[in-house]
């Protein structure tokens, strides 16, 4: 979080603003609890700006801003978008501007105004009256969740490991632990693959959680909804 100091200083002058003058302290309360990740950095940008230009503060109560910043202004991936997102909900927010790369993540959560945006400047005319930006739809999370998927392996299709595949069938009956130990080449990974293919479908509060997980980890490829497969 230390660092966006420099991001944030460079964020600004680059994109044609002035920082101000003088000490300025930002204030990440509370105090007590750890800050990690570089998702602060257009927040306090755009309070830098607020101190020299007038920003539009009507919606700003029921408003958040997620995004890192580069160095020209422009705005990156923020991991953890779905879990943010589920998380300004529950607080009672309206909308929310995050990386136009973050926007289809967080469209799986309904009920919020979502912004993709790509840089600083892009937020800073949008608040200004200067440029229009249109929220992204919600996902039909019903549909898209029950849409059809294969499996990373298809069990029916691996031929003889008859010994293995009677243990892969008695860990997913019975929700057990499996350890495959083997040479080389001997089918291992394959098996494991395959495994997913035969465990009752993810629920769709499973498949959130699972997706929030990959999110926060930064895992979740880009441009990627949700995960509708067990993960392997």
């Amino acid at each position: 979080v230390q660092e966006s100091r420099e991001r944030v200083r460079a964020a600004i002058k680059n994109s044609g603003y002035a920082f101000p003058r003088g000490k300025v302290v930002v204030n990440l309360a509370p105090a007590d609890v750890p800050k990690s990740g570089p998702c602060f950095d257009l927040p306090i940008a755009l309070g830098m700006i607020a101190l020299s230009s007038s920003l539009d503060g009507s919606e700003s109560e029921k408003t958040l801003f997620f995004g890192e910043l580069s160095l020209d202004g422009s705005l990156r991936h923020v991991d953890g978008m779905l879990g943010l997102t589920a998380r300004a909900k529950e607080l009672g927010f309206r909308r929310l501007f995050v990386p136009q790369v973050n926007a289809f993540e967080a469209t799986l959560i309904p009920g919020l105004q979502i912004y993709g945006v790509e840089s600083l400047q892009q937020v800073v005319d949008f608040l200004h009256g200067q440029t229009d930006l249109e929220p992204f739809q919600a996902q039909d999370l019903r549909s898209y969740f029950e849409s059809s998927q294969h499996p990373l392996v298809d069990f029916q299709s691996i031929k003889g490991q008859a010994h293995a595949k009677r243990a892969l069938e008695s860990a997913a009956a019975g929700s057990h632990n499996i350890l495959f130990n083997g040479a080389p080449g001997s089918g291992k990974t394959m098996m494991a693959k395959a495994l997913s293919g035969i465990l009752p479908r993810l629920e769709l509060s499973e498949a959130l959680e699972v997706t929030k997980l990959y999110s926060l980890c930064g895992l979740l490829p880009e441009g990627m909804g949700l995960i509708r497969r067990r993960p392997f």
